[in-house]
This record gives C-alpha cells, sequence and structure tokens, in this order.
C-alpha cells in the first residue's frame, strides 16, 4: 500500500534537532552509511547514528579532508573512498560493502551540489547536478542491494529540498543540450528526481523489508551554498547584515542540528515503521500541495513545506527508474 502524503503528527517541529530525535533509540549492533556525512548537516547526522551506537560508514571523494572532520567529533565513523560521479569508484565501494557480508541498515543519500553556476558534465555525459545528486546515488543504492536486503528492515533515506519546486523532470532535455541551462531549476530538477526515486525504491523494496523516504532538511547555511557569494545569500535572506546564518525555525531557516533532525528521524523513528515512499519535512510527513507550484529565490513563502505533487507521481517515479537504469547501467540485482 502506499503511504498517504499526510502529516502523523509526529510530536517534532521546526526546532527539533538530530539528538531529540534520537533520544532512546538504540543503534548498537546497526550498520549506517552516509553520504556526504564529513560535512553540513550529512556530518550532523553521522555523529548522531555513531551517538546513538551505530556503525557508520562515510564514502569520501577526498578521504583525508573527510577524516580530520571526523576526527574532530569522535568514533564510530570509518571513512571509504568514492566518488559519486565516477562509475567505477560507485561499484567499489559498494563492492566492499556487500562482500563484507554485513547488512546494511540505514543509508541516507545526503550527499549533494547546489546551482553550479555553468553547466558542466560527467564522465557519461550527463549534467552535473543530476549526475551527482540522483545519478550517483541511484547507483549506489541498487549496488547496494544485497546489503539492504540482509538487514530485514533497512532504510534508505534521500535528501531533497524544497528547491524541488524550483523543476519537475524535463523529460525530452535532462542535460540541457538542447535549452538554456539554469543552475537552480538543474537543481530543482535534481531534487525533484531524488524524491520520485524514493517513492519509486519503496515499491520496488517494501517486499524486502526495505523502505525509502525523501526529505526537505530546511534553510540552512552549509559548503553546498559555496556557489553563492555573501552578497547574494544576504539578498536571499539567508545571511544577515553581519554575515551570520539567519535561524528562525518558524521561516523554515534552521541551524544545522535542526536540519539534520529531519534525516535521523526518517532513517530510525518508529512513528514510520510500516510506512515509506513519502516526502517528510520538521520531523513528520509534509503535505502535499493542492494549489499552483511556485518557487522563486526571494519569494517562496518560507512557511510552507509542502511537496509539489508531479515529485511524487508513481508514474514519473517508475518511468525515473527506468531512465536512470539506461542512464547508468545499473539494475537490481535478478
Amino acid at each position: 500500500m502506499t503511504t498517504p502524503q499526510n502529516p502523523l503528527g509526529s510530536g517534532f517541529s521546526a526546532y527539533t534537532t538530530s539528538i531529540d530525535v534520537i533520544r532512546g533509540i538504540d543503534l548498537t549492533g546497526k550498520l549506517a552509511i552516509v553520504t556526504g556525512g564529513y560535512a553540513g548537516l550529512g556530518l550532523e547526522a553521522a555523529r548522531t547514528l555513531a551517538s546513538a551506537g551505530a556503525r557508520v560508514i562515510v564514502p569520501a571523494r577526498d578521504v583525508e579532508r573527510a577524516r580530520r572532520a571526523i576526527a574532530e567529533i569522535g568514533g564510530g565513523i570509518k571513512v571509504q573512498p568514492m566518488d559519486l560521479t565516477e562509475p567505477a569508484s560507485i561499484d567499489a565501494f559498494a563492492r566492499d560493502i556487500v562482500q563484507s557480508g554485513l547488512p546494511l541498515h540505514i543509508l541516507i543519500n545526503s550527499a549533494g551540489i547546489m546551482a553550479v553556476p555553468e553547466r558542466t558534465q560527467d564522465a557519461r555525459g550527463n549534467e552535473m547536478q543530476f549526475s551527482t545528486n540522483h545519478l550517483g546515488h541511484f547507483q549506489l543504492t541498487l549496488q547496494l542491494w544485497p546489503a539492504l536486503i540482509r538487514a530485514n528492515g533497512a532504510r534508505v533515506v534521500s535528501v531533497s529540498s524544497m528547491g524541488h519546486r524550483f523543476s519537475d523532470i524535463v523529460w525530452d532535455d535532462i542535460n540541457y543540450e538542447n535549452r538554456a541551462y539554469d543552475p537552480w531549476n538543474a537543481y530543482g530538477q535534481s531534487k525533484t528526481a531524488n524524491i520520485l526515486f524514493a517513492v519509486e525504491l519503496d515499491r520496488r523494496g517494501r517486499e524486502h523489508g526495505i523502505r525509502a523516504f525523501s526529505l526537505h532538511p530546511g534553510g540552512i547555511i552549509t559548503g553546498l551554498a559555496k556557489h553563492l557569494s555573501v552578497e547574494r545569500l544576504k539578498e536571499m535572506g539567508n545571511l544577515d547584515a553581519n554575515g551570520e546564518p539567519v535561524i528562525d525555525p518558524d521561516r523554515d531557516m534552521k541551524s544545522i542540528p535542526q536540519g539534520a533532525a529531519t534525516h535521523v528521524w526518517c532513517a530510525v523513528s518508529p512513528q514510520l515503521d510500516g510506512k515509506g515512499g513519502v516526502f517528510c519535512a520538521s520531523s513528520d510527513i509534509a503535505e502535499l500541495e493542492d494549489g499552483k507550484v511556485t518557487m522563486t529565490l526571494e519569494g517562496r513563502d518560507r512557511r510552507t513545506s509542502k511537496v509539489a505533487p508531479y515529485a511524487v507521481d508513481p508514474a514519473s517515479a517508475e518511468r525515473l527508474w527506468n531512465l536512470s537504469e539506461a542512464m547508468t547501467g545499473a539494475s537490481l540485482p535478478a
């Protein structure tokens, strides 16, 4: 059955932190993988899972940088090399996990890039935001499938954002070969893909005990904003006059611990047992938008965390899955 896109009344809020969510949960003996787990929201999620006893593996392109960041927060986290834009690197990482024989209980696909100013492409010719944010995680998840099945109750968390409202999937020109490149529309398309991936992944995985979720963490200033100038971030309302991040959870502008709360809630909360395929925000299932979907950099209502209908459409989710198989050559084990 499809889980309805209706809030549960979880008892959490935009002010909730990752530590609030994990309180009382024991992850001893559990294995988690967090992409992007050495900076920003991913690092906070990895640290929180480790604090509850999980063994956490963080794949990283820059291994030494990742190890330095993780060394500052204590034990329980291991770094292994992987580049989301390099298919062979993804395969090698996943093969190591699968061949270890260990069950994989939690996979948080958190790594990403945003608003890359000029169109760039990966080795396969795919637009870089779509490649990094969606295709790399698609291939990784499919290659880790045997380890996820072994968990007898795994969760896959696909980190999206309200940026999905910038663009649906433009099916006839995903890679901007026949239209002008727009950094924000390209980002939006990749974030829509993150949500659709969770919808179809949940449908295919639930008979194996694998449930999938997508989420909006909130408006948080992290390294994801590296392509935006300080002045631009001030104009958008993300930084104050002194260049400090604005923290106002009532307007969806959160601290890093508040932003990572929904990562952790989707990964471990017993409130989601038996559920899946839904988009979440502020540690609850988000509402479905029932009006016109709009999104501008300065103009979006920051109190709105509703998901666009096109991003949870089952037919689009299946279509994206089939297209992603063709673009990556990855498929689920027979």
